[in-house]
């Protein structure tokens, strides 16, 4: 078992399309070949597979999870450098303890996916708790600027640093606005709202880090067998395999040097309408 990183897998399916130039590497010793990447809520769901097919790419992968037990049960069951980063993403003392253990151990950092999200029910707008609607935003915004925040120094020492949000396209004010499609009638405010915040969280990180060789993009995985909003995987009728939509993440965290930034993806491939 690898040692957890700080307080702190891989489907050979993936091997064909996630397969990248990486040295080899021996517990506790750095290459500079090997990319490393640190996923918040990596403990299941999206997160998980993400790891997974990092780990498949011959990353080392800090596998963030609020959960110590969850999160080292994840990793043990995980093939690859994977480790275990105790991350809460609403807790700055949490935050600043994993910056600390990467600069340590790593002494930078490659890719970081913000994947922690929260869905705190569909409530309309008029019947929104506040609480539900400040918690939502804890986690799904103000979490990934502060976890952004707090790596972008380790992050600029990379020489590709990548950053991928996950969004969704609930979040895009063109869904929002159509009644006649799927998704058109889904008004939950907590959650759509926060999505589309992230996304605008996203252009302006990728506004700010233009003349820099960031990439910096938001993605919408699609609707998916995970546990968000506290729905059990086999309760979604019609949502799609969750390693599929990794795999839309994954790519994003692999980009070339000229590959895009500041823009919002679809899993399906294209871009998704802000």
């Amino acid at each position: 078992m690898l040692q957890p990183i700080g307080l702190l897998g891989c489907r050979a399916g993936y091997r064909q399309v996630l397969n990248t130039p990486g040295a080899a590497r021996q517990p506790g010793i750095m290459t500079e070949t090997k990319k490393i990447a640190l996923v918040t809520g990596a403990n299941k769901g999206i997160g998980r597979y993400v790891a997974q097919q990092l780990a498949e790419a011959e990353v080392t992968v800090l596998a963030g999870s609020r959960d110590v037990t969850r999160g080292q049960s994840t990793v043990d069951e995980l093939v690859g450098d994977v480790r275990l980063a105790v991350l809460d993403v609403t807790d700055a003392a949490s935050i600043a303890a994993v910056a600390k253990q990467i600069e340590e151990d790593f002494g930078r950092l490659d890719i970081l996916v913000n994947n922690a999200g929260i869905s705190s029910g569909v409530a309309l707008p008029s019947e929104e708790n506040l609480d539900d609607l400040r918690r939502t935003y804890e986690v799904n915004v103000f979490g990934v600027v502060a976890v952004t925040n707090a790596l972008l120094p380790l992050l600029r020492r990379s020489e590709a640093p990548r950053i991928v949000n996950v969004s969704s396209g609930l979040g895009s004010f063109a869904v929002m606005q159509r009644v006649d499609e799927r998704y058109g009638e889904f008004n939950a405010i907590s959650y759509q709202t926060s999505k589309a915040a992230l996304n605008a969280v996203t252009v302006m990180y990728a506004k700010e880090l233009r003349d820099t060789a960031f990439k910096v993009n938001a993605i919408s995985p699609g609707y998916r067998s995970t546990e968000l909003g506290g729905v059990k995987p086999e309760d979604k009728p019609g949502a799609g395999d969750p390693a599929e939509g990794a795999l839309s993440v994954t790519r994003l965290a692999l980009l070339d040097d000229d590959g895009p930034t500041g823009e919002f993806h679809l899993d399906t491939g294209g871009l998704c309408p802000w």
